[in-house]
């Protein structure tokens, strides 16, 4: 709308635009063809767009614009009000900078305070502006008596009710505003009330008696009770007392003065979680990059064998990019045993090792840690911040857990007790009803798998697919893949202390249990080759605590020696000795009088070297007892001396004693070579 040609004229956008249009276009051209609406301006070049005088619209068009627009006079007052004001943002940039004094604290405007004063320097300047063409036109007139404050005040009042500005009214009152203003600047739209007569004055020393009488916990104090204390203290100590119970509460809400007496009230936990900086952090996109462990209640009851209500723990390993739950072990409580099955589990379940596993710093992880597991597992492990649950992505994603899928279970223990929600508390009254249908402990490890393969069959809320099918669609190129012999490394236990390779076997005992191990050739026979090198020597004991049924020997030096399994049982009855028993036992003696008579030869051959055999010296060496007749006769053949008591000295002499000597005695290996053979086989 504006003025064309001293009339009041309305744009073609305004008749016809928006879903609200007082007529459609069709309709504009009929009736101005007709001559019904009265052209003012037909639409052309540069920009100008037609116009149709106001006082030519049929009536019901003129009712439509009034409810529409409001009326068409007051419209082009308002617009020309608004002409006169222009928002000055260098006001606006002053008094958003502006500090004043609250209670010995710098303080800045609120922003709706901002505004006001902006919008009171925009109208300032206007009327200044006002004033001052006003008196140029007047002097050019030559009407030096024209009221022009009356003017001034007039406009002031019509950009009241346009802008809503809080200039005096009074006119004595605004010609002092603008004269202030002009001297002084935007420093004299600030009212004096702030941070005097509307807040409480406190002194350093009454601020400390506050924080003090506030922290105190012998006796506890509440607000009235600070309030009174205060006052009696503060008349005996000359200290100017507290007026307003309000206003001792409102500094106590202050930022700078809660971080003084929030630890004694609330806890230092509290006050560490209200008021120390947390990172803004985002996980990561790949699988495997990171995993979080952690132990909590398994949120449901089960039926134990006494019919109790009773709860367990859960330890779960989760792929933090995914939300996969990987794998998990439940116990009475959390421990270490428990960390390392679940360990195990999602290493089995993934295939991985992942690039940082995340886990807080209690007791169970330590005794990990000092064996070295988690380090192996992952390529780098950290705790977290001790006792800042909020830190850990997994505490999160136990809370969603527990909230759409365990819930569902009317067995259902409830959330932690933290927990505000009525929805998070079991409802006890139910389950003392129903305890008999409780499930028992097998049940419930079932219902628990089952209610994890649901979680990770749920569409993950960045992704909206299935948690498990975003970890196995994905590969991470870093996360190194698990072998067999990283299987050793990482979860095969190792003894703290050596046991010794006995006659019978080597023993060590793991959670109160002995276990026994035997060393194997092939074809289930003892390895005697092995036993002869090894028997009496110490090992530490590399084992598995999933399945004992073999170990690795490892020498006190660190280096893998063999393969242990348990040892062969047999029947001490002979009544109860199966043909394979009896086999064994055959083969067995035959194999350690063979033993006997190597260890023998091997002895024998070395004192003979050196000239230590009993037969040098005219005595005669004991014969085993118990080992079968051939084998001693294959002991003497294999350690015979030769005949050195009386050395041939002639031809005659020696003549004779090859005449003497047979085959047997020819063939047979000297001392010399039976013992490097014996040495050959060791």
């Amino acid at each position: 709308m504006e003025y064309y040609n001293k009339e009041l004229c309305v744009t073609c956008d305004e008749l016809t635009a928006g879903k609200d249009a007082l007529l459609c276009y069709s309709t504009l051209k009929s009736l101005c063809r007709r001559g019904r609406i009265q052209v003012a301006r037909r639409g052309g070049g540069e920009g100008a767009c037609a116009l149709y005088v106001y006082s030519s619209l049929p009536d019901k068009y003129k009712a439509k614009w009034v409810a529409k627009y409001g009326e068409p006079e007051d419209t082009m007052r308002k617009e020309r009000l608004k002409a006169y004001v222009v928002m000055d943002e260098k006001a606006r940039e002053w008094f958003e900078a502006y500090e004043y004094d609250l209670n010995g604290v710098q303080t800045h405007l609120k922003e709706e305070v901002i505004a006001e004063y902006t919008t009171n320097a925009s109208v300032l300047n206007a009327l200044i502006e006002c004033h001052q063409r006003m008196g140029v036109e007047t002097r050019m007139r030559g009407n030096p008596r024209r009221d022009l404050w009356g003017g001034v005040q007039n406009l002031c009042e019509s950009l009241r009710d346009l802008y809503g500005h809080t200039l005096p009214a009074n006119l004595a009152r605004l010609k002092e505003k603008v004269s202030k203003y002009k001297r002084e600047g935007y420093g004299t739209l600030v009212s004096g009330k702030l941070g005097n007569s509307n807040t409480i004055k406190i002194t350093e020393e009454a601020k400390e008696l506050l924080i003090a009488l506030k922290r105190s916990r012998v006796p506890v104090y509440n607000d009235r009770q600070i309030f009174e204390a205060f006052n009696r203290r503060a008349e005996a100590e000359g200290m100017k007392p507290l007026k307003s119970l309000a206003g001792l509460r409102s500094w106590f809400k202050r930022a700078d003065v809660e971080q003084l007496w929030w630890d004694a009230v609330h806890g230092e936990q509290a006050a560490r979680l209200r008021f120390d900086r947390r990172h803004r952090t985002k996980l990561p996109e790949l699988r495997d990059t990171l995993w979080y462990g952690d132990g909590t209640r398994l949120n449901l009851y089960y039926r134990d064998e006494r019919g109790d209500r009773r709860s367990l723990s859960v330890y779960e390993i989760i792929d933090a990019a995914t939300e996969v739950l990987l794998g998990y072990h439940i116990s009475e409580s959390e421990n270490h045993e428990a960390q390392y099955h679940a360990l195990r589990m999602a290493i089995g379940v993934s295939g991985h090792k992942p690039l940082e596993i995340v886990t807080d710093n209690q007791g169970g992880h330590k005794k990990l840690a000092a064996k070295g597991i988690l380090s192996k597992v992952a390529v780098m492990h950290r705790p977290t911040a001790p006792y800042n649950g909020r830190s850990k992505t997994i505490e999160s994603i136990f809370g969603r857990f527990q909230a759409e899928v365990l819930h569902q279970r009317w067995y259902f223990t409830g959330m932690n007790i933290t927990a505000k929600k009525e929805t998070s508390r079991p409802n006890l009254e139910f389950l003392s009803q129903n305890n008999a249908s409780l499930p028992t402990r097998a049940e419930l490890l079932a219902e628990y798998a089952k209610a994890r393969e649901e979680w990770n069959a749920l569409p993950h809320p960045a992704t909206g697919r299935a948690r498990i099918d975003m970890y196995h669609e994905q590969e991470n190129p870093m996360s190194p893949v698990v072998t067999e012999y990283d299987m050793y490394d990482m979860f095969w236990l190792k003894t703290d202390k050596p046991s010794t390779f006995t006659a019978s076997g080597i023993e060590i005992t793991i959670s109160g249990r002995k276990y026994a191990y035997e060393v194997f050739a092939t074809a289930g026979r003892p390895d005697m080759v092995w036993r002869r090198k090894h028997t009496n020597e110490r090992f530490f004991v590399q084992y598995d605590p999933t399945d004992m049924s073999r170990v690795r020997l490892i020498t006190l030096d660190g280096r893998f020696e063999r393969v242990a399994q348990p040892p062969i049982i047999i029947a001490r009855a002979h009544a109860e000795q199966t043909e394979e028993d009896k086999a064994f036992i055959r083969q067995h003696q035959e194999d350690i009088a063979r033993e006997r008579v190597e260890r023998l030869v091997a002895a024998r051959h070395i004192e003979q070297k050196y000239g230590m055999s009993p037969e040098q010296h005219g005595l005669n060496s004991p014969d085993p007892l118990g080992l079968p007749k051939e084998k001693q006769e294959e002991l003497r053949r294999r350690t015979a001396l030769h005949r050195l008591a009386k050395q041939p000295q002639t031809f005659g002499e020696t003549v004779k004693f090859e005449s003497n000597q047979d085959w047997g005695e020819v063939l047979m290996p000297t001392a010399d070579e039976s013992y490097q053979r014996a040495l050959s086989k060791m």
